[in-house]
């Protein structure tokens, strides 16, 4: 004699309830899986329990890639059948777009370490895998900015070891006029040597850039 057929309706005990729910996810869970494998086909299960807490399964690389050949198909059928201004075509539009959304919002967590319990082990290989590659790509743009900043510091330090110098050029000129002058003023006007002229003459001479006498 067979099995009667069991009413399906809400189980009103919490604790059944909670035992049930993880018996049937757990199947389903398996169901999935086997099916992939067998019939290698691409398969997709999103659980929601009462609280909130999600589960999931995906026979791909990548839910989101699932989901958006899903939503492919399914809003080129609906574009088939009804027409653009249909409210039910909007609204179905709109709950797709909000549960994009969400899983781009459970991705980012994800991505900053938060909401990592739900993932199976598959899926945290993929988000490392993830992580790793922006990790690589922010190390990279970093030495970017340090060979230029680097390049930039190096051209100021030669712009400014030229100022200095030139500007040590000047001051070397400026003692030579200086050392000049007080000769000068030290001759008495009688007495004043040839050398000293000859050597004002020089230096005179060489600011102009016309001779040099020695």
């Amino acid at each position: 004699m067979g099995r009667g057929r069991v009413e399906l309706k809400r189980i009103e005990n919490k604790i059944n309830r909670q035992v049930t729910f993880a018996k049937r996810r757990n199947g389903l869970l398996k169901k999935a899986y086997e099916l992939s494998v067998l019939c290698d086909a691409e398969v997709a299960v999103i659980i929601f329990s009462n609280r909130g807490k999600l589960y999931e399964f995906c026979s791909s690389s990548s839910m989101m890639k699932t989901l958006e050949r899903y939503h492919q198909c399914s809003y080129a059928a609906m574009e088939a059948t009804h027409p653009c201004n249909d409210p039910q075509n909007s609204y179905q539009e709109y709950m797709k777009l909000k549960a994009r959304v969400e899983i781009l919002q459970r991705s980012q967590r994800n991505l900053l370490g938060e909401d990592l319990s739900p993932l199976s082990m598959k899926e945290l290989e993929q988000l490392e895998h993830q992580v790793e590659s922006s990790l690589k790509q922010v190390r990279s743009a970093k030495t970017h900015v340090m060979l230029d900043r680097l390049a930039d510091l190096q051209k100021r330090e030669k712009m400014l070891l030229e100022t200095n110098k030139a500007l040590r050029k000047k001051v070397i000129s400026l003692n030579h006029w200086r050392r000049a002058i007080q000769e000068f003023r030290s001759a008495s006007p009688g007495t004043l040597k040839i050398t000293t002229t000859t050597h004002m003459l020089s230096i005179l001479l060489n600011r102009k850039g016309l001779i040099s006498i020695h």
